[in-house]
């Protein structure tokens, strides 16, 4: 587990601009069994978190069409709650940070660690608005 002064930061990015911290299983299950849409980040301390994941996040929220809700976990510190979103973006494995598309509790979109690792933010928050234009 990461010390809270060095996480909470990291928080606050996503916070900051409308995503609900979710830190028990309880927390995610509830957001996800909700109708329409629910972006779902899974935040990291990982430097591609910080460089791209986050702000890709972030910058997906100038378009037009946004998901409903925007909710996140923490992986290595709310490692229940990271296991439930991870849980429910199976088919694919675990991978921080990842951001996921839910439509009506359903998965619609994913970006892997593969796909944001290496990218700059700005095509990740492209990427994040195709999806939202068809899903939301």
């Amino acid at each position: 587990m990461y010390p809270a002064e060095i996480v909470q930061p990291m928080r606050d990015e996503l916070t900051a601009v409308g995503f609900t911290q979710c830190t028990t299983p309880e927390n995610v299950s509830s957001a996800l069994s909700k109708s329409g849409t629910t972006l779902v980040v899974v935040n990291s301390v990982c430097g591609c978190a910080a460089a791209n994941a986050r702000p890709g996040a972030r910058m997906s929220l100038a378009n037009d069409k946004t998901p409903v809700q925007l909710i996140t976990v923490f992986a290595g510190v709310d490692k229940e709650a990271t296991a439930e979103a991870r849980n429910q973006m199976v088919p694919f494995p675990p991978s921080s940070p990842s951001i996921a598309l839910f439509k009506d509790g359903e998965l619609v979109h994913m970006l892997e660690r593969h796909h944001i690792e290496g990218r700059p933010a700005e095509l990740i928050a492209e990427n994040l608005k195709d999806a939202y234009n068809t899903h939301c």
